[in-house]
């Protein structure tokens, strides 16, 4: 394999070139499921041939497998090519100058001769010696799977799970797959589980199938679904007869592997089923709010008898600032209550109210912790209040597995804890937060309950503004110097489902995209061309930021031509194209260059000082093909290193969907608006776009797809208890 000229994420179909015994100079171009081969590789293929009308002549993968190359061009190539752990091409070139044909040979059968390569030690000969085994094992696991119809590029994760016990594994608990390998869903477990002969209504795949259902219901925000809802959705999925679903969830919880119980929803109660870990989490967090709110003991015992005009007048000589009466009252709420909520939207005071509190409890010798869910969101609110914050991940010290260092047993030594964007907060992190603050001590959280919920299940701010338990001030007087920003204004505008004011203000554009009908473009391919001008272009000729660092393309989806997917692409051809002699690296879909903005795609507690997280976002500093690793500097200025085979946790973010850039603050954002994202063009995912922005926001595309945003509210609520939960208690 030469090269790789295009491959679907979505599909894994895949364009190659090839260099074949008989083509010659020629390359010839293969079509077809090629998903997981690499550059270098010496494959053998099975398919058919084939024209295309345009491209000519090809050749139609059906299935392939890898064999090892026997030509001194084709061992050099296979060496350098990065498959091998510790082999570089200049240290591929010595060996195959050193041992010629043999060379493969001696890595197999006398891997200790190495060292007569010059720059091999006894080390480093382990060290590749090692890897071919590992190679040699994973190869045998791909023809096994490639049998059962699973991409290649997954097997060198089941191989890692599962080692030598990964045939065993796969062919008689393929479900497993699902609940212990990264990148592997139900579906996927599904398609081997049929192919290793497991029958279609077995007990087996049905359970597999519920619990699948509630994880997708997991991601799409609920913390349960209502159980005639999960055995309908479980009907579509596993197309088996309604009848058979019944028994087998009676048959999961009584295993315990789902919990099923009534929850009050208006004046019914619903029938609701929870994944356990969603259940564990809500019935805790609801237990820790009540007892920090009910606890007799008081860490800031100071504030019960403090004279608060003075305090007012205190705080604007050391402010310059007076606060308004609800910021009074909220700054009151905070030092005097042990549990409360502070929302509001952008230009009502937040930020001034939580640096008033802070400085208040400083002032009285208070130890203050402040923590946010993303990295830049607590840069944020360490600049507003002076004081150093973190992420909660990093506070709590989570461990491999995800248990954190701080718990109820083990409580952090803190007074006041002030949690910034607590929207974004998940139930599963509020529980472990909530479980880590220390009896007596205070708790604020402050968010804007308007903006999108968080990405994972729950809904916690909004359910606990909504309980009558828990102290809360809503700030709603948008201060005068804010009535200038065209972001403030407009995002209010918004809110209450009125069309933007799209002149007159300087950190607010708008471009229309109504394509020529000569153009031959469809007008979401010319909205997605206008954004890679502005980011490119425009924004840093006319405000001097910076592409990449200062500007955020946030999409409302994924998918289409305005869709995050091809933005990044489009954005990645412009800012970081392919360049001669710098390294970059192909992973399904997508090719990695030094320079890249990335983001995390998943929860890893493995990876670095104290795990990486979903939404974590960076730049791509090196890529080293002798060690098969990328090293990516994180915007918690910390720098990770991912094996190759890691690289699917990673994703281009030059564009995001805006339900990804939660927690996070941009100076610019450029937002495409497309009709042909009509079923997510919703008020609060537009108002979370323009709230991103701290300086600059740029709309593009059609008035249309504008209006319906703005016409449309957001999607129906959650099915969570937490609000319940916290009432009974």
């Amino acid at each position: 394999m030469e090269r790789i000229t295009f491959v679907s994420e979505e599909t894994g179909y895949t364009i190659a070139r090839l260099a074949t015994e008989r083509s010659g100079p020629d390359l010839l171009t293969v079509v077809g499921a090629l998903l997981g081969a690499q550059i270098g590789e010496s494959l053998r293929l099975t398919g058919q041939w084939g024209s295309h009308p345009r491209y000519g002549r090809q050749f139609q993968v059906h299935s392939y497998t890898t064999v090892l190359p026997a030509t001194i061009q084709g061992i050099r190539r296979y060496l350098g090519s990065g498959l091998i752990k510790g082999i570089g091409p200049a240290m591929a070139e010595r060996m195959v100058a050193h041992f010629d044909t043999d060379i493969l040979r001696i890595i197999e059968e006398e891997p200790a001769r190495l060292i007569e390569v010059h720059g091999l030690g006894p080390k480093r000969t382990r060290k590749i010696a090692d890897a071919w085994e590992e190679q040699k094992a994973i190869k045998e696991v791909m023809v096994f799977l490639q049998g059962v119809g699973v991409s290649t590029s997954l097997a060198v994760k089941i191989y890692k799970k599962y080692g030598d016990g990964s045939i065993g594994v796969v062919r008689t608990q393929p479900y497993r797959l699902a609940a212990d390998v990264w990148g592997i869903g139900f579906r996927t477990a599904d398609t081997i589980a049929q192919a290793v002969g497991i029958p279609h209504d077995s007990p087996e795949r049905i359970k597999a199938g519920l619990q699948y259902t509630l994880s997708q219901a997991a991601d799409d925000g609920h913390c349960f679904l209502p159980a005639p809802n999960l055995i309908t959705e479980a009907v579509k999925i596993l197309a088996v007869e309604r009848e058979l679903i019944g028994p087998c969830l009676d048959s999961l919880a009584a295993d315990e592997g789902v919990i099923r119980e009534g929850v009050p929803v208006g004046d019914a109660t619903v029938p609701a089923v929870y994944l356990v870990p969603f259940h564990r989490a809500e019935t805790s967090l609801a237990g820790g709010l009540v007892r920090l709110l009910t606890c007799a003991e008081e860490r800031l015992a100071s504030f019960a008898d403090v004279d608060w005009d003075r305090a007012r007048s205190w705080l604007r000589g050391r402010t310059g600032q007076d606060l308004a009466d609800e910021q009074a009252e909220a700054v009151t709420l905070a030092l005097t209550r042990k549990v409360a909520v502070l929302t509001g939207g952008p230009g009502c005071g937040k930020s001034f109210t939580v640096r008033s509190v802070v400085e208040l409890a400083r002032a009285r010798k208070a130890r203050v912790v402040l923590v946010a869910p993303t990295g830049r969101a607590a840069k944020r609110l360490a600049e507003l209040t002076g004081h150093e914050a973190s992420t909660v991940h990093r506070l709590l010290e989570l461990q491999p597995g995800g248990e954190a260092r701080y718990d109820r047993d083990n409580p952090l030594d803190a007074d006041l804890v002030v949690v910034d964007e607590s929207s974004m907060m998940d139930v599963i992190l509020a529980n472990k937060l909530v479980k880590a603050v220390a009896p007596g001590a205070h708790l604020l959280l402050v968010g804007d309950v308007d903006q999108l919920p968080s990405v994972g299940a729950g809904e916690v701010l909004r359910d606990l503004l909504a309980a009558d338990a828990i102290p809360r001030v809503r700030l709603t007087r948008i201060f005068r110097q804010a009535q200038q920003s065209g972001i403030v204004v407009n995002a209010h505008r918004i809110n209450a489902g009125t069309p933007p004011q799209l002149n007159g203000f300087a950190d607010f554009f708008w471009f229309t995209c109504d394509p020529a009908e000569d153009s031959g473009l469809h007008p979401a391919e010319e909205t997605a061309k206008m954004v890679v001008d502005v980011v490119a272009r425009r924004i840093p000729k006319r405000f001097g930021l910076d592409p990449r660092r200062d500007v955020q393309v946030l999409a409302p989806m994924h998918r289409g031509p305005a869709g995050a997917g091809n933005l990044n692409n489009l954005l990645q051809e412009t800012l970081t194209p392919a360049r001669e002699n710098v390294p970059e690296r192909r992973y399904g879909g997508r090719v990695f260059r030094v320079g890249d903005k990335v983001t995390q795609l998943r929860n890893n507690y493995e990876k670095g000082k104290a795990g990486v997280f979903n939404g974590t976002v960076g730049v791509v500093t090196g890529i080293n093909a002798e060690d098969q690793s990328l090293t990516m500097l994180s915007d918690e200025d910390e720098n990770l290193v991912y094996d190759f085979s890691e690289l699917d946790e990673l994703a281009h973010a030059y564009a995001v969907t805006i339900h990804r850039s939660q927690g996070s603050e941009y100076p610019a954002v450029v937002l495409p608006l497309t009709t042909s994202s009509w079923m997510m063009l919703q008020r609060n995912l537009l108002y979370t776009g323009v709230t991103r922005a701290r300086k600059l926001v740029v709309l593009v595309g059609s008035r249309k797809a504008l209006a319906a945003a703005v016409r449309t509210p957001g999607a129906g609520r959650r099915h969570t208890g937490l609000t319940h939960r916290v009432a009974l208690l």
